[in-house]
């Protein structure tokens, strides 16, 4: 059985490790632009050996972003940063990845580090916001606008659109966004879709958009490289959308070509009680990997080398996606892999701290997966 540093294969991509940066919003971009910020924060934790570096929530539209300051790919002026940022991440024999995502009714707020609630237009914000029915997340959030089936198809069409973008940028992996109560959840969850037409009331419509989008990126994404998912197992509230309906979706979209589940859980009403601890998302991941096959990736206060080396070793998920350890230590990889005695690549201009033995990293080579996006769509290599 494998263990987390052994290599990972999924289509024509082979990751280094299984250990995964997780998006984390950084809030800090001007207009969705990529900066020098974003290239020391995601650039620093493939120098610290992770197998995939994705960067936060990126909005395939500016009214899809959560606060003004965040990433964005709706524009082919947002291209050139991230083409730098994803060509460092692979000079260090890592992978690049982008997540994918729509805030609907949690657009326009405020970073969290400044007082909660909406922005008003005259402050930065948006004037419309967008969710599956007319409910706001608390009162303290914008009233959204309901989407109408042309709205839906616009959202459809700008998320495969951001696919082509960030395939033309160089990233290997694209994450749609459908967890912690941001558009795709919202449209998922009976809690906050009260739709009655063919995007709400059965599991059926209430999957339509998710099942819409991901058919939509996984046509305008080359065939050789991996599409994720990240969902919320559950709302953890009765009633709400849960680990049975998870499972059943993650089923159907493993046929419409999805690779792996990045399995989450919450987000989508403030009142959800959740038994937070450690790894307490894991069993999401293992289940859905248990019962349709389809690779998953566990989240959820994963902090030490053992506790990840387990949840691989035993089979509950493929890849363990990691977040805020990341952000107390960039470097967790090579740490880690030291701790369990296991070989990891070290950066040449490294090496002399790295363990007896220890073998100076590969570039990740770029070219034949450009060739293939220009081959199937008819793009030039930048």
């Amino acid at each position: 059985m494998p263990g987390l540093f052994d290599p990972l294969t999924i289509r024509d991509l082979t990751f280094a490790n299984r250990v995964f940066v997780s998006p984390m919003c950084q809030y800090s971009s001007a207009d969705g632009y990529a900066n020098d910020w974003h290239f020391v924060h995601l650039g620093s934790r493939a120098v610290g050996g992770a197998g995939l570096v994705m960067t936060e929530a990126t909005a395939v539209l500016p009214e899809g972003r959560i606060s003004p300051q965040d990433l964005g790919i709706w524009s082919d002026g947002h291209m050139e940063m991230l083409g730098r940022i994803v060509s460092f991440i692979h000079e260090q024999g890592s992978i690049a990845g982008m997540q994918l995502a729509h805030a609907g009714r949690k657009a326009s707020t405020r970073r969290p580090w400044e007082a909660p609630g909406a922005i008003p237009e005259a402050e930065g914000g948006w004037k419309k916001v967008v969710a599956p029915s007319a409910l706001p997340f608390t009162d303290t959030y914008p009233m959204p606008q309901a989407l109408t089936r042309d709205g839906i198809q616009e959202i459809v069409a700008a998320f495969a659109a951001a696919a082509r973008r960030a395939c033309q940028a160089g990233f290997r992996v694209i994450e749609i966004h459908g967890a912690h109560g941001y558009l795709i959840h919202e449209f998922l969850s009976p809690l906050s879709n009260k739709r009655e037409d063919e995007y709400g009331g059965s599991f059926e419509n209430r999957t339509r958009l998710c099942r819409e989008v991901v058919a939509a990126v996984r046509s305008s994404w080359p065939k050789e490289l991996p599409l994720f998912l990240r969902i919320s197992a559950t709302d953890w509230v009765e009633g709400g959308w849960d680990i049975d309906q998870s499972v059943k979706l993650a089923g159907e979209l493993k046929q419409m070509g999805v690779d792996l589940i990045d399995c989450s859980s919450g987000g989508n009403v403030p009142h959800a009680t959740i038994p937070v601890g450690p790894g307490y998302q894991v069993a999401f991941a293992e289940r859905i990997r248990r019962q349709t096959g389809i690779m998953t990736g566990a989240v959820g206060m994963i902090t030490s080398p053992v506790q990840a080396e387990h949840i691989i070793r035993t089979e509950q998920a493929d890849a363990v996606i990691m977040a805020r350890e990341f952000l107390r230590d960039p470097y967790w990889a090579l740490r880690a892999a030291r701790e369990l005695e296991q070989p990891i690549a070290w950066p040449v201009q490294y090496l002399r701290a790295g363990p007896k033995g220890a073998q100076p990293r590969v570039p990740v080579d770029l070219k034949s997966f450009e060739s293939c996006f220009e081959e199937q769509h008819g793009v030039p290599e930048q």
